[in-house]
């Protein structure tokens, strides 16, 4: 069996842990913080000795002597400036070089350099400056440094840019450098400045100990008092809690009575969560108790409920057209239609009624949401279209009408998305409209399914007042129009994967001869194929309606 790890133990190493790497946190930024604003400090001073050393390369012209290779009075003019930089300004080097042969790495050649009066002296007559034309040495400069030179001549930086350096024989080294320029405005040369920022490295480590220290002693005592106040607030409580809860729980596992399942109170004295939670335990045991007790009672409501949702079922099922076919005398058109909730009772709802000899009116609509709710949604909507359209009108007054009665009192925000067809039955001319609805399907005579896809207005009960848009369309013998709910395409199976239009458009086209009752039946079965075992979320609703054109023997009488 694995041992147990209690609440106190789990607390205090979490703690520890969180409070240590807090500790590291805070030192490493501190750290960071601090090292980059001392180097900001040293960037800002480099920068300066460089615009000094240019404003002495300026006025010798020490561009135009690169480009000569000359080393006249000017360019001891030039070396007695940058001497005179190097004694008021606390800098290692101050030198310029240039590339005799741009495009070779290892051509670099200095061409000046400063020295403070003390280094001279230091110097002992030694000759320690550079001179137009001398090669570097080699090892001076690494790959790196070789290309970021040659990238300031060939890009002609006049901005001051900066590099870092940390090697053994010049130590850590802050560089600033610009290129110099001759007066053709040609980039020639670099004027470079090394900063010795060595200096700064034990003021770094020693400010590091410093935040490590007294960051691990106030983390030390965040811990005991935090432990502390853990112990008597929370896992204490906790563990009275759960012990409670435990005994309780054996007591169920006895299969003892609900008279004696009782649940000893903790006393939890802090004005907290823990004592919430203590309540909230307390409540949910005498909840199962009570629960217990009137299980049977519960059972038999749930039975009831059952009985009385399918009742709800089968209202629903007969309000909407059953009997197929529906208007058996009459030859000019076939239509078939289904409708399968995801649930005792759906929101989805087909209708298709004659409005009078010469016209039928068919609906295909779809309520938000599931249940109890969007059935009743779906019951008032289906009404209020119906009545209306029986008044007479276009089918974009008949959404007009129905949507602002639907807005009225609508608090729980619930819409409809319709789409309905108005088709005079002896020419086959039309209206329909689409308010937010899925795109109809449409089959000419001999031809293929296909979508018929334009702009919809907004689904009804959405906003009050909004007009909706309606088309024209004319059907021949032998025209079929296919109408749907989006439970069809939107038919998921176990992977996630939705059916699909396109799915949906293959099944309807391999069975184009069918009839409209076989063509539902057909495709309901290519989405059960598909969707397999995985439940079904959404309603599925649909209708056929085939035009054979007018009848003949019924004109001719």
């Amino acid at each position: 069996m694995k041992k147990r790890i209690g609440i106190r133990i789990r607390v205090a190493s979490l703690t520890i842990i969180a409070m240590f790497l807090l500790t590291a946190v805070i030192a490493g930024i501190g750290y960071r913080r601090f090292r980059l604003n001392v180097l900001q400090t040293y960037y800002k001073y480099a920068e300066t000795v460089i615009g000094l050393a240019n404003s002495v390369f300026e006025e010798t012209n020490m561009g135009d002597l690169v480009d000569a290779r000359s080393m006249g009075p000017q360019y001891e003019e030039a070396r007695a400036g940058l001497n005179n930089i190097k004694n008021n300004c606390d800098v290692k080097y101050l030198y310029a070089v240039y590339f005799d042969d741009i495009n070779d790495m290892n051509s670099l050649c200095y061409i000046i350099n400063g020295k403070s009066d003390l280094e001279l002296e230091l110097a002992d007559g030694e000759d320690v400056y550079s001179y137009m034309g001398e090669e570097c040495e080699p090892g001076a400069y690494d790959d790196k440094t070789f290309n970021l030179l040659r990238d300031c001549i060939l890009n002609k930086d006049r901005i001051i840019r900066f590099m870092e350096s940390d090697t053994a024989e010049y130590g850590w080294l802050v560089t600033g450098y610009t290129a110099v320029f001759d007066s053709q405005g040609n980039a020639v040369a670099v004027v470079a400045a090394d900063v010795d920022a060595n200096k700064i490295r034990d003021d770094m480590n020693t400010y590091l100990k410093t935040v490590v220290l007294a960051a691990f002693i106030v983390t030390i005592i965040m811990i005991v008092l935090f432990m502390m106040l853990v112990s008597r607030y929370i896992t204490d409580p906790v563990q009275r809690i759960a012990k409670s809860a435990g005994d309780y729980v054996g007591l169920m596992d006895l299969n003892v009575s609900p008279e004696e399942l009782i649940y000893e109170s903790v006393d939890v004295r802090s004005n907290d969560e823990i004592r919430d939670l203590s309540g909230d335990v307390e409540s949910l045991a005498n909840g199962v108790r009570s629960y217990m007790a009137n299980l049977e009672s519960v059972t038999a409501e749930k039975e009831r409920i059952g009985a009385e949702l399918n009742v709800a079922t089968q209202i629903q099922a007969d309000m909407l057209p059953r009997i197929f076919p529906p208007f058996p005398d009459r030859k000019e058109f076939d239509i078939y239609a289904t409708m399968d909730p995801a649930k005792e009772v759906g929101g989805d709802f087909y209708d298709f009624f004659l409005i009078d000899d010469d016209h039928i009116c068919l609906v295909m609509a779809d309520v938000s949401g599931k249940g109890v709710p969007a059935a009743l949604f779906m019951v008032i909507a289906k009404t209020l279209i119906k009545n209306r359209a029986l008044l007479g009108g276009s089918p974009s007054e008949i959404l007009s009408y129905a949507n602002d009665q639907l807005c009225e009192g609508n608090e729980a925000e619930l819409f409809v998305t319709v789409w309905i067809a108005i088709i005079e039955i002896s020419t086959g001319k039309g209206l329909a409209a689409n308010a937010g609805h899925e795109h109809p399907v449409l089959k000419k005579a001999g031809g293929q399914y296909e979508l018929v896809e334009y702009r919809h207005s907004p689904a009804v009960a959405t906003m009050e007042g909004i007009p909706f848009r309606q088309h024209e369309f004319e059907l021949s013998p032998g025209d079929e129009i296919f109408v749907y709910t989006d439970g069809v395409p939107e038919a998921t199976n176990k992977d996630n994967e939705l059916y699909g239009t396109d799915r949906m458009l293959t099944a309807l086209n391999n069975n184009k001869d069918a009839s409209c009752n076989e063509l539902l039946k057909e495709v309901r079965a290519s989405i059960d194929g598909f969707v397999g075992d995985a439940p079904q979320f959404d309603d599925i609703t649909m209708l056929s309606f085939v035009y054979h054109g007018p009848d003949t023997d019924k004109d001719s009488e």
